[in-house]
């Protein structure tokens, strides 16, 4: 299960497969890693700086994160879809399409200029996340969806 979550600041990527639950990141921020809650990683309580500093401690590199660098990205179903925006300029975005194995991603791409920001890696991530909210196998066609979902 791949899962994002996001403040203004920063994007947290958890991988529960890689998971070793070595707890380094609840003894670094208690406050955004509680595993009696759900969800169990909260980004909106702790300073940026200590949640990046926790990340930064787990040894099986289940959890990561990324600056947004003022990117936001959303969810478009009705297109198939998550897509990224700076400002009012579309500048990514993550294709699917619905067949009955699953959502199949085909497409990932980012502007030139954006690359490297992990900003297609969390396009990815909320393609994976809305599927899994609706109960659906995700099938990574595109090198890019594989890369990040069977590393």
């Amino acid at each position: 299960m791949h899962r994002l979550y996001e403040n203004k600041d920063i994007s947290v990527f958890w991988d529960s497969e890689k998971c070793r639950h070595a707890k380094k990141c609840v003894q670094g921020s208690p406050a955004t890693f509680d595993p009696t809650r759900r969800p169990w990683i909260d980004v909106g309580i702790a300073e940026t700086k200590e949640i990046w500093q926790a990340i930064a401690r787990c040894p099986s590199g289940a959890l990561t994160c990324t600056y947004n660098h003022e990117v936001s990205v959303s969810f478009n179903e009705a297109d198939s879809c998550s897509i990224a925006y700076d400002g009012d300029r579309r500048v990514g975005e993550c294709d699917y399409q619905v067949t009955a194995e699953g959502w199949v991603i085909y497409h990932t791409e980012v502007m030139p200029e954006y690359n490297g920001k992990g900003i297609a890696r969390r396009l990815v991530y909320k393609v994976t996340e809305e599927a899994e909210k609706r109960k659906m196998s995700v099938i990574p066609t595109c090198s890019y969806a594989k890369k990040v979902l069977n590393s």
